[in-house]
């Protein structure tokens, strides 16, 4: 077994682990701070599929803003106050019907994965590469990279205006 399948099996182990104590810790600070370990180990995956822009992205947008994000509204809840939860008759029928769709999604994907190992084998090794993803994306796409910068920018002219006060 070489170094690359020790370390898809180290992060493989340590991303399903992360993510059953996200789902199993009582504190919600210890669910997002395990859901950060989550997005390191995911990230670490997607270095392993040579595709680095990914892996950086993933970090800096999940496991930097949204995660600051999600403390900093947990923190700022009131969580000493008992809450008690309204319990619906139909939650458990619609908890079965969303787990049977994400079923039925995992099992499309997954149908055609050989075919698609089998492609992505026959290519060259370079697919996930920020050099090319900049130059298709500013050679192909350049038209529609240009109207969602006039789009963020614009955003971002009307959050100043929102945020103003008179």
């Amino acid at each position: 077994m070489g170094i690359t399948q020790l370390l898809f099996w180290f992060l493989t182990v340590l991303t399903l682990g992360s993510a059953l104590m996200v789902i199993f810790s009582k504190n919600p600070i210890y669910s997002i701070l395990w859901l950060i370990v989550t997005f390191f180990a995911i990230s670490g995956h997607y270095i392993l599929l040579n595709a680095q822009f990914l892996a950086i992205v993933n970090i800096i947008v999940y496991a930097g803003a949204i995660m600051v994000l999600f403390l900093f509204v947990v923190m700022l809840m009131n969580l000493n106050m008992p809450a008690s939860p309204v319990k619906k008759k139909w939650m458990p029928f619609a908890g079965i019907i969303s787990g049977g769709c994400l079923l039925l999604v995992l099992i499309a994907a997954l149908k055609d994965t050989e075919a698609m190992r089998r492609e992505l084998l026959m290519k060259s090794g370079d697919i996930g590469l920020i050099n090319n993803l900049g130059m298709v994306l500013f050679k192909d796409y350049i038209l529609p990279f240009e109207i969602s910068s006039v789009l963020f920018l614009s955003a971002m002219v009307g959050a100043v205006v929102i945020g103003k006060k008179n």
